[in-house]
């Protein structure tokens, strides 16, 4: 009987192990762990550059907020010192030339203004840009524009303003035109009020304020036509004129 002989399991184990097929499919350890990176913790971002921002927002606040309080000490202290005051306008005279509309419905007017300005302060000098004149009725008709000149305003002084202004041949619709007919026929005059509108600054010895808007409203005024070449007065002895103004220094409201 003849016997099969088998080769040794452990020979084919040693002899083969070059020739040895991987298994299939590839296992996830065997496709990624050779080319995964190795995990390294990072460093937690340095926070000093914020905290830099942070303080030197902090500290330009502070100082601002000390140089207003500078500010509003050294205010006081002027205003304690110094006690200024507002200027008063009053209307001196006004006189009208010509006041006419025509068929076409255009305002034609030529009028004479005084108005005195005054200074009561006794350290303050006011120093004023040219001055816009307008004069409306009380439905925001134009009558005459015009302006005074620029002026420095002396300590404890009274500036008369003079000017001549005109309507500029200004035409108006229908319904103004209809409205100021029957108005200027009223004996009692025709009601106008005069803006002004500037802006002034404020000197006390070397210290100057910035520019600032001020208005001067004044109501009261009454007009009527002129009787030939004669020039018509105004009535002005209910005229009161009221001022506007904001010295940022002091933040005067009047």
């Amino acid at each position: 009987m003849k016997d099969t002989v088998f080769p040794s399991s452990r020979q084919a184990t040693n002899g083969g192990a070059a020739a040895a097929k991987p298994s299939f499919p590839a296992t996830k350890s065997q496709l990624y762990g050779a080319t995964r990176p190795l995990y390294r913790p990072q460093p937690k971002p340095h926070r000093y550059r914020r905290s830099c921002c942070c303080s030197c927002c902090i500290w330009t606040t502070v100082t601002i907020l000390i140089l207003l309080l500078l500010a509003g000490v050294s205010a006081a202290i002027l205003t304690l010192i110094y006690s200024p005051h507002r200027p008063t306008f009053t209307v001196s005279s006004l006189k009208v030339s010509t006041l006419k509309i025509t068929s076409s419905s255009k305002l034609i007017t030529n009028i004479t203004l005084n108005v005195n300005a005054k200074n009561p302060n006794k350290e303050l000098i006011y120093i004023y840009d040219p001055i816009a004149i307008s004069l409306t009725t009380k439905n925001d008709v134009v009558m005459a524009n015009g302006s005074f000149g620029p002026f420095v305003h002396g300590t404890k002084n009274n500036t008369l303003l003079k000017a001549t202004i005109s309507g500029g041949s200004q035409e108006l619709d229908d319904s103004s035109a209809g409205e100021l007919r029957v108005a200027l026929k009223n004996k009692k005059g025709l009601p106008l009020k005069m803006k002004l509108d500037t802006k002034v600054k404020a000197k006390i010895g070397g210290l100057k304020t910035p520019k600032v808007g001020i208005r001067v409203i004044c109501e009261g005024i009454k007009v009527t036509v002129p009787n030939g070449k004669s020039p018509s007065k105004a009535s002005i002895s209910n005229a009161k004129c009221k001022v506007d103004l904001r010295v940022k220094i002091w933040r005067w409201t009047f």
